[in-house]
């Protein structure tokens, strides 16, 4: 009887990888207020920039390996409801090392990002992540501020590995994606509100009244808004005299706009608009101050009170 002897004989099975250009990730910074925009940097990222690769690749990638990216757009960067502009700048990876120029390839196997991404090992699909960073400087108006960025994607690498790793093939091919970037500026202020001090005096009569004191507010580009006083917190009652207090003891005093006697209060038409400032009246500038000018005075129609350190806070508002 003969034998017929099997011999399986297993050879390394070739390591494919394989990448397409898919949908983007959209970039959101969220709501930014107007400051924070014109003063600091402000990152955002993607997880999914739209190249899509897939494979178990088992070697990094030569110098013959290669993945483009060319970035345009027919805006200079986020463009707000007024045509302002929000410029900023995309990266390869998580830091403001590798910045990409709009309109120049930027290859992505360089510098061994495509590598320590993992993006052609495993078989689970991985997509290439891209960061943004705003640039500081920008003075702008509040709203939604948004870009449209076109991505096209273009790679030679070799897709196949052999034993030895001899490349048994090579994937060459190109596609382009969009990607949306967004930025929501918020109306904000930055607020300069010295103290008002009385100085002394033995009764309420001796008090004089203090003059010339300004409040400076910088407030976000292009926005209208009004300015209110409230009543302090020892008030007789809403819209009433102010008091400072000193342990059980008040000592009523109030602050009026401008140079008049109109009180300066935090509802309705006690309070100021943007328009009735008396230096730069009107919306807001941005990074210029608008000036109010107010007095303030104790009432010499009061008892008056004991000895001692009077004092009362004032929260000044401003509303959009």
């Amino acid at each position: 009887m003969k034998w017929l002897m099997l011999f399986v004989l297993w050879l390394p099975v070739p390591a494919w990888a394989l990448c397409s250009v898919v949908s983007t990730t959209p970039v959101g910074f969220g709501s930014v207020s107007s400051i924070a925009v014109r003063t600091t940097a402000q990152p955002s990222s993607t997880l999914n920039g739209g190249l899509s690769c897939t494979g178990s690749l088992l070697s990094l990638l030569t110098n013959n390996d290669h993945f483009w990216a060319n970035i345009t757009s027919t805006q200079s960067g986020l463009v707000g409801p007024t045509g302002d502009v929000i410029g900023y700048t995309i990266y390869a990876n998580n830091s403001t090392s590798f910045p990409l120029t709009r309109g120049i390839d930027f290859d992505f196997a360089r510098n061994g990002i495509i590598d320590a991404l993992g993006l052609l090992n495993g078989t689970v699909p991985k997509t290439v992540p891209l960061y943004l960073r705003t640039t500081i400087g920008s003075n702008v108006a509040a709203g939604i501020y948004s870009e449209t960025l076109n991505i096209k994607w273009t790679w030679n690498y070799c897709s196949g590995i052999g034993i030895g790793d001899v490349c048994l093939g090579r994937d060459i091919n190109n596609g382009s994606t969009t990607l949306t970037v967004n930025l929501t500026v918020a109306n904000d202020c930055t607020i300069t509100a010295p103290n008002i001090a009385f100085g002394s005096a033995p009764v309420v009569s001796a008090f004089a009244p203090v003059t010339g004191q300004t409040i400076n507010l910088a407030c976000t580009k292009g926005s209208a808004y009004t300015v209110g006083l409230g009543d302090g917190q020892n008030a007789v009652s809403v819209g009433g005299r102010r008091r400072m207090i000193s342990g059980a003891n008040y000592l009523a005093y109030d602050i009026f706009k401008s140079a008049g006697t109109t009180r300066w209060g935090n509802v309705g038409s006690a309070r100021r608009a943007s328009s009735d400032a008396e230096i730069n009246p009107g919306n807001g500038l941005g990074t210029g101050s608008q000036i109010f000018n107010y007095n303030a005075k104790i009432y010499t129609d009061q008892t008056t009170p004991p000895a001692g350190t009077y004092l009362d806070s004032v929260v000044l508002d401003v509303g959009f």
